[in-house]
């Protein structure tokens, strides 16, 4: 039976407007980089697509690469788009990029215009649409002229692929070249996608300024620091949990006595503010509305809502912005 979305989706959402667009994302997005591959059951991962939309979440967040294996995260959002979303699918926003390797041989990932455009094209038949909201360029190529690159986005949306062009992992530099090549083709760059948490802090040293500037939104990937940033590690390292894995993103060795100890600090402002560990970090993230969305990652729905009840507080105070800032600097 096609999903039958809650009346009550749009109440406590908020929506902020991206860069000087007309574009308004949710403040919390949904990415599907992990727990919606082929290793996952598409019912489970069903719950948790529906779900994300009868809180508000109308921007799910992928590439070309996610799953494991490759692809599949776009496939099983595609089959859960076919039975349930499709009524919605002007409400919803759905971004894809491409970048990273793909397919073998010298034409599987970077940013080569025939890459960009023929991923995008594989991209929209495993997820069986006709369009994407959003196309990003997931990653600056050292070698392709980035006039390339960009051209490739300007082509997706001329040619009704795409509607919006973004860049993810780009510098402020980079950031600004692109949008003034976008801008001279007539396709305004929309979003910069970079990783951003109270751990990670790049943005601030003049990236968010080259958004100003260049009238771009932003959605931080990330923001929870692969996990670090919840209630998971506050006594150590426990089994099962990504930094006990292989994670090339999160290691127990670099979870050390005193990264620990700023988790600790991080948790016990939370608690103050009535707020998990995970529901302040996201705040923190939106505070003060220079970033329009974060994206946040969901292995079941209770995490899910857990996490989306963020929305709730999202202000701070001069002295819990000092506290925190005593504790949130890079690992």
């Amino acid at each position: 039976m096609t999903h039958v979305a809650a009346p009550t989706r749009y109440e406590t959402m908020p929506y902020r407007r991206c860069g000087r667009s007309g574009l308004r994302l949710p403040a919390l997005s949904l990415g599907l980089w992990h727990n919606f591959g082929h290793e996952r059951g598409i019912e489970d991962q069903s719950r948790i697509l529906l779900r994300a939309f009868d809180l508000g979440v109308t921007h799910f967040d992928l590439a070309n690469n996610y799953g494991p294996p490759p692809g599949s995260a776009e496939e099983n959002f595609g089959r859960v788009m076919a039975r349930d979303l499709r009524p919605y699918r002007d409400e919803i926003v759905v971004s894809t990029k491409a970048g990273f390797l793909m397919w073998p041989g010298p034409y599987g990932e970077w940013g080569s215009r025939k890459y960009l455009l023929s991923s995008l094209d594989q991209s929209l038949e495993r997820m069986g649409l006709e369009y994407v909201d959003v196309f990003y360029h997931h990653r600056p190529d050292p070698d392709t002229p980035l006039e390339e690159s960009m051209g490739a986005l300007d082509t997706a949306v001329r040619q009704g692929k795409a509607l919006y062009a973004g860049v993810s992992n780009y510098s402020p530099e980079q950031t600004r070249e692109a949008a003034a090549i976008l801008r001279d083709l007539g396709t305004p760059m929309l979003i910069h996608q970079p990783s951003y948490s109270m751990f990670n802090r790049w943005v601030e040293d003049g990236l968010l300024d080259v958004l100003d500037e260049v009238g771009a939104g932003s959605i931080a990937y990330s923001p929870l620091s692969q996990g670090l940033l919840t209630d998971r590690y506050l006594n150590g390292v426990p089994e099962g949990s990504r930094a006990a894995g292989s994670s090339p993103f999160l290691s127990a060795e670099g979870i050390t006595g005193e990264v620990l100890e700023r988790v600790r600090g991080l948790n016990a402002v939370a608690e103050r503010r009535g707020q998990s560990l995970a529901q302040m970090a996201l705040a923190w993230v939106l505070r003060g509305g220079r970033v329009t969305s974060a994206v946040i990652g969901a292995s079941s729905v209770q995490q899910l809502e857990d996490n989306v009840a963020a929305v709730a507080n999202l202000d701070f105070d001069a002295d819990e912005l000092a506290e925190i800032d005593r504790y949130a600097r890079a690992l």
